[in-house]
């Protein structure tokens, strides 16, 4: 396919990104601590801490990590921690030791976990003190030597570590300690000195499982390579409206998701941000708080994170002046939401695209456009192909799968030679498994996913166009849709929907989508329910409504 998008790029966007400035992440960490060494680098539960500060506990850690844990080059450190100020110096420490890091979601369950450890083969674990009764039961079946927990006053100053010990969310479980279980503030106390570790683009930096909704979750194999390359294009991209140590970004998504992991930890670390961490967004009325305040000038979220903030009548009472942009990601921005967003605002949502296994960023619209529903057109040095069934690509405005090719691409799953292979086409594009057009402007548009697409009479139906639409109706708060057996259709359309007003019907809904929707497209069936399921960054468990 002819690079279309290229000729669509602003003028100060380069088509191709330059030899990678580092070695490694340490090598970025290092560089930013140096030229912001008293800036603030994380804001948490109203605790501040700078650069320099950052880069001596980091120091500290990975020196205990090689000098009492034998932690050294690709040994594999779990780090199953929320957004706290642990969690980044977990991580720079880790990759001070000459780790490879495996993110574990603090939400799974005991299975989950052992699961993933024992597919990673990790032997060291960092987690909260509030996530052991579900790793506990399942330790003794992993490779796992050792324990380290933190507990939420870890790093934060006196005053709010007494404060917060009274907030019952933040309580801990009373653990017993024995000699596997090690405290994340007595590690902070040593004294050792750090071997150095030369880590390399080709080294792998993270194990980072994929969000599967069905069967059993894969490890995309990311390289320091593969990150930095990524924050490289994300540069292009946005250097030019950015300036460094002038930013501030509220990090609500978790930390250990790929997303937040390279856009706000990674890319606004490198250029001296304030990165402001929402430990748990679902708190509301403290999740306003701290924008209120905090002057941020960067908010990255998904449809449902930015739905949530506009239902706060406080929300809408924010002085949004220092706001530049806002990135939606991992899941569709609904045309409704962005049109609520800009409206209060008064700053367009940006929406991009990617995947764990393209660390994360694809493609990205351009910030100074309104939104329009599209991706937008591939990063630099990022080639995209649209492929059908039997893999022939095809041209402008034609549905198809949307492969990939790039270095923030990963080269291979963990372990497993089987799925990498049928991941990839024979000419090392990855097969992202999402449809997708590109119009003659160059910008990517989703469909849906492929395994979420309905059959219905002949017709392929795609779940997001109908959400999309059923979402602008005034009394809908949200909605998803699936496709369920049906004799004559060969599959329905099954609509579920939080009500916005109580007085919403079925028979309304079902009028509503004959105004806008083709007869095939129409639900059969509209269910009225409390909340969509969803997973932890927001996206739609459609598994979950077919248990409805």
């Amino acid at each position: 396919m002819e690079k279309i998008w290229l000729k669509h790029y602003p003028k100060n966007i380069p088509s191709t990104i330059d030899s990678l400035k580092f070695n490694s992440i340490i090598d970025l960490m290092k560089n930013s601590s140096s030229l912001f060494p008293d800036h603030t680098a994380f804001t948490n539960l109203n605790t501040r801490l700078s650069y320099k500060k950052i880069d001596r506990y980091s120091e500290k850690f990975g020196a205990y990590l090689q000098n009492q844990l034998s932690i050294t080059k690709r040994s594999k450190v779990a780090i199953m921690l929320p957004n706290l100020l642990t969690y980044p110096v977990a991580l720079f420490g880790s990759y001070l030791a000459g780790a490879i890091v495996i993110n574990i979601n603090p939400l799974f369950k005991g299975r989950e976990i052992e699961s993933s450890l024992n597919d990673s083969g990790a032997e060291t674990i960092i987690v909260l003190d509030r996530f052991m009764s579900e790793l506990e039961p399942v330790v003794k079946n992993t490779l796992i030597k050792n324990i380290i927990i933190c507990r939420i006053t870890d790093l934060l100053s006196p005053i709010m570590s007494a404060l917060v010990k009274t907030v019952f969310f933040f309580k801990g479980p009373k653990i017993s300690l024995n000699s596997n279980y090690l405290l994340f503030s007595n590690i902070l106390k040593n004294s050792y000195l750090r071997k150095n570790i030369v880590l390399e683009n080709k080294d792998i930096a993270l194990l980072q499982y994929t969000g599967g909704t069905t069967g059993k979750s894969k490890a995309a194999v990311l390289t320091h390579g593969n990150i930095l390359a990524n924050i490289e294009q994300l540069n292009a991209w946005v250097g030019p409206i950015v300036v460094p140590g002038k930013e501030s970004i509220i990090t609500a998504l978790p930390l250990y998701h790929i997303f937040s992991f390279t856009v706000n930890l990674m890319y606004f670390y490198s250029i001296g941000s304030n990165n402001i961490l929402v430990t748990n967004p679902r708190d509301l009325k403290s999740f306003v708080n701290t924008l209120k305040k905090n002057k941020f000038t960067v908010i990255t979220g998904v449809n449902t994170l930015f739905n949530l903030l506009l239902t706060s009548s406080s929300f809408k009472k924010i002085n949004f002046s220092a706001l530049k942009f806002t990135v939606g990601g991992g899941m569709s921005v609904l045309s409704s939401t962005a049109k609520k967003w800009k409206k209060i605002t008064g700053v367009d949502i940006t929406q991009g695209y990617g995947l764990t296994e393209t660390a994360p960023i694809v493609s990205v619209n351009i910030i100074s456009e309104p939104f329009n529903g599209t991706i937008g057109p591939p990063m630099p040095s990022t080639d995209i192909s649209i492929r059908d069934e039997k893999n022939n690509e095809l041209n402008i405005n034609q549905e198809g799968e949307l492969c990939v090719k790039g270095p923030q691409v990963m080269s291979e799953y963990w372990n497993n030679p089987e799925e990498t292979k049928n991941s990839f086409t024979d000419d090392g594009f990855f097969k992202t498994g999402d449809i997708a057009i590109i119009n003659e402007n160059g910008s990517l548009k989703i469909v849906d996913r492929k395994k979420d697409m309905i059959i219905s009479s002949g017709f392929n139906v795609y779940p997001n166009e109908i959400e999309d639409y059923v979402s602008q109706h005034p009394d809908v708060r949200e909605c998803g849709v699936i496709g369920v057996n049906d004799s004559n259709r060969g599959e329905s359309i099954k609509l579920f929907i939080v009500k916005e007003e109580k007085k919403l019907g079925e028979i309304e809904v079902i009028n509503f989508c004959k105004k806008g929707l083709a007869v095939y497209k129409i639900p059969k069936k509209v269910i009225f329910i409390d909340e969509i399921p969803k997973n932890n960054v927001g996206k739609i468990l459609r598994r979950k409504l077919r248990e409805f």
